[in-house]
């Protein structure tokens, strides 16, 4: 194998290495958005359970079912 074509082989496998990161990148970048919007979800979900745990939680006991 000649200097030039190892050359050229070694340019282009590093091309297919620098568009293969790139898209792995995008990827996690993209998996972070997910994750930070998929965090603040779940505070808005805590806050609400917590806001209706508080407003039926403190009733003291529970009331009896509805066939008593």
């Amino acid at each position: 194998m000649s200097p030039e074509s190892r050359i050229i082989e070694l340019e282009t496998r590093q091309a297919f290495q620098d568009d293969t990161i790139q898209a792995l990148n995008d990827v996690v970048v993209e998996q972070g958005r997910v994750i930070e919007r998929l965090q603040l979800q779940m505070a808005e979900l805590i806050k609400r359970h917590e806001e209706m745990v508080g407003q039926y939680g403190s009733e003291g006991e529970e009331a009896p079912p509805p066939h008593y």
